[in-house]
């Protein structure tokens, strides 16, 4: 899916949003759903669109349809799919929030702050469609700082102005695709993005202070004071690095020999079936760049350790950032993964 400029507010995510879904899935529902995981957009088209035209007050199902066209770049079918959704179901926020998305993507500011701002009328807890606001009001602020300055050269306070907000968008690099489930009574899917909030009024950064020298401590001291690193938590931290390099890499065998046989796939999927659908995923896109960041190891118990971290996914075709938990078990000298999760 091409990217959109500066910030990007939807995740191509299935989780049951709506108050009239239920907790879980139709069969069918859930198997259009790991279609559309897999990659194979067009077959979960068909089978939404089937599905929908027999349970055409299904949200959900709905909902999905709409990104999976925005995943085809359909972005035209998937502004009507989501606008029809607000209509329908008005007490939805996501449908709004995603609309911000496309027209965002189209350029079209005015119409995206107009979605979020409906978003957060029907939540008003909604933070994500807050922060999302903010970006949204910063693009703007920068589309007018440069037009005064592309109507008065000089104007130093204007430039000021628009080089913090660039700032602020580069600093966040590419942009990433994150999605967390909110705490409100609705438990309904919220996306957003970890850009930095802009301040309505750019400030200028206050420098840091100055600390008075002490004496330097003597080398001994300091061997004493230093904290002893836990060989287990060094041991998982590059168990988990070397696991994303080589899907970075896509070494499809380096990758899966990760997990332990013991290891056990989400939901009611078989060992065979799983690794045989990572071997599509890890092996079919041409180029695959995973980041971890914010890694956080804890240990459970004897020889289990829990990894929590942001991972970050490119792909050629898809991207997405995603908070991740694995569970790791001691075997031999080695580390193995017996659980993974999205939280």
């Amino acid at each position: 899916m091409k990217s959109i400029p500066i910030f990007v507010l939807l995740i191509a995510l299935f989780t049951p949003f709506s108050p009239q879904a239920s907790a879980v899935p139709a069969p069918e529902v859930q198997a259009i759903s790991n279609l559309m995981k897999q990659g194979h957009l067009d077959t979960a088209l068909d089978r939404a669109n089937a599905y929908i035209e027999k349970n055409p007050q299904d949200a959900q199902t709905r909902f999905m349809k709409g990104l999976i066209l925005t995943e085809q770049n359909k972005n035209a079918e998937a502004i009507k799919t989501f606008t029809a959704l607000t209509k329908d179901f008005p007490g939805l926020p996501e449908p709004y929030n995603n609309l911000a998305v496309l027209y965002a993507a189209q350029g079209k500011y005015d119409e995206a702050k107009n979605a979020l701002q409906m978003a957060i009328r029907t939540n008003p807890s909604y933070a994500t469609a807050q922060e999302n606001l903010g970006d949204i009001y910063a693009k703007m602020a920068s589309a007018a700082y440069d037009k005064a300055l592309q109507l008065d050269t000089h104007n130093t306070s204007a430039q000021t102005k628009l080089s913090m907000i660039r700032e602020l968008f580069s600093n966040n690099g590419k942009p990433v695709l994150v999605a967390k489930v909110s705490d409100d009574k609705k438990k309904n899917p919220v996306v957003e993005t970890p850009a930095p909030k802009p301040s309505a009024a750019a400030k200028p950064v206050a420098p840091p202070a100055i600390k008075a020298e002490t004496a330097p401590k003597s080398p001994e001291k300091e061997q004493a004071e230093a904290p002893k690193e836990n060989p287990d938590i060094a041991a998982v931290t590059a168990t988990v690095d070397a696991w994303a390099k080589a899907w970075s890499r896509r070494d499809i065998n380096t990758y899966l020999a990760a997990y332990s046989p013991k290891f056990k796939p989400s939901g009611n999927e078989s060992h065979a079936a799983w690794e045989k659908s990572r071997r599509e995923r890890v092996t079919t896109p041409k180029k695959i760049a995973v980041e971890i960041t914010n890694l956080q190891i804890k240990e459970l118990g004897a020889k289990h350790y829990q990894a929590s971290f942001r991972q970050s996914y490119r792909s050629d075709s898809f991207s997405s950032s995603t908070h991740k938990v694995l569970e790791l078990v001691k075997s031999g000298h080695s580390w193995l993964i017996t659980e993974e999760r999205n939280r």
